[in-house]
């Protein structure tokens, strides 16, 4: 997968185009998965890129006074037909100018693959995390705010040998995200001296996860790794668990964290551990307490990658003085990375002038970004438990 950066010189030319574009509404995708094994997730996920895009409206600076409309469709997480129709619905018929998506890594590849890429039009996901996305032929046009489950897995070998953890049972919802996830930890568990006695997928939608449970039990394993979904089969392989006393030490990833969960099982989902990509950035706080005020959950799963995500859409927008979407693509990492004025959340108006004054901004956000050659961001990583009925920051990664 490569980056193409435009020179400095053109992209501080397109920029001094900024002032005088003319106004217009401009529709950007957000493809996420509003039903499926997240969907408790994606609502705050969607309002994060949507505050950017009010921001950056209401300043009346982007592209002489544009406004951003957002365009919402269901990527489901795991139906990669149905993710894709979406997609080219939003590109063919809504003609969005990029999309900020999509979420779960399967279908995000599929997103890519079929429809984004072949079209010329910029994804940036917030949350779809596979290792292969790294290296999916994407011709510059993918990105994410999400780091790679490569880390993830490093990370959570590391908090489960942090807690004594010498023998583990590993389930993985069997789609790209949970292969690739497993085949991360796995690899950093025995690097680190710890055993994977087994390591076995499971399907989501069902309703009796016993059978499943019953085998991951029989391996003699001292504890449970979840890497599934929140909503679906990772939590219920939990539920399963302790229905029948077979585990009572769980680490879960990124997708099982939510309020749901908690919800769901009570009291008896009290010590679970979890990781999730985070922020250690600046403005980490402010993006919080702005999200929490507008009604959303600011420190929720990507919430604040989405709103970063939307971010650099419109800075490279007003960068390249166009809502083109080629122009769009070829500002990302310009606007993304030093050089330039730092920029937080909450200061696109700000960096919006900078822009269409023909300066340079490096957009920090909510989380920090700084994306690689390959359009990808390092991240921080938050380990937190279960106590008192609320996920707790532990510490971070």
């Amino acid at each position: 997968m490569k980056k193409l950066l435009m020179s400095g010189v053109t992209a501080l030319a397109l920029a001094a185009g900024a002032a005088s574009a003319q106004a217009e509404d401009i529709k950007v995708g957000v493809i996420l998965g509003f039903t499926g094994p997240i969907e408790s997730l994606t609502p705050d996920m969607a309002g994060g890129a949507e505050m950017a895009f009010a921001e950056a409206s209401e300043s009346g600076k982007l592209l002489g006074g544009s406004t951003v409309s957002s365009v919402r469709a269901d990527s489901t997480c795991v139906d990669a037909a149905a993710a894709t129709a979406a997609a080219e619905r939003l590109i063919t018929s809504d003609k969005v100018a990029a999309i900020m998506g999509a979420d779960c890594s399967g279908v995000t590849t599929a997103v890519a693959n079929n429809t984004a890429v072949p079209n010329g039009v910029v994804m940036i996901s917030p949350s779809a995390t596979a290792p292969n996305l790294t290296d999916i032929e994407d011709n510059g046009f993918f990105f994410r705010t999400a780091p790679s489950d490569a880390r993830q897995g490093v990370i959570l070998a590391e908090t489960a040998a942090a807690r004594g953890l010498k023998s583990v049972a590993v389930t993985y919802t069997n789609n790209d995200y949970g292969k690739g996830l497993a085949q991360a930890f796995e690899a950093a568990f025995t690097a680190a001296g710890g055993k994977v006695e087994i390591s076995a997928a499971h399907e989501d939608g069902k309703a009796d996860y016993s059978a499943e449970v019953g085998a991951l039990a029989a391996s003699g394993a001292e504890a449970l790794m979840v890497f599934g979904y929140v909503d679906q089969g990772g939590k219920g392989i939990i539920e399963a668990s302790i229905d029948s006393g077979a585990f009572d030490t769980f680490i879960g990833s990124d997708g099982m964290v939510g309020d749901s969960i908690i919800e769901a099982l009570g009291s008896d989902i009290e010590g679970f551990v979890t990781t999730k990509p985070s922020s250690k950035a600046e403005g980490a706080d402010n993006f919080i307490a702005s999200a929490n005020a507008a009604g959303l959950k600011g420190d929720g799963p990507f919430v604040a990658q989405s709103y970063d995500a939307a971010a650099l859409i419109l800075l490279a927008m007003q960068a390249a003085g166009s809502s083109d979407r080629s122009a769009i693509q070829a500002n990302i990492l310009n606007v993304a990375n030093a050089p330039g004025e730092k920029i937080n959340p909450g200061e696109l108006g700000k960096a919006l002038e900078i822009l269409a004054n023909g300066g340079q901004v490096n957009y920090e956000g909510a989380t920090g970004v700084e994306l690689d050659a390959v359009g990808e961001a390092a991240g921080v990583y938050e380990e937190q438990e279960v106590k008192d009925g609320a996920f707790a920051t532990v510490k971070f990664h």
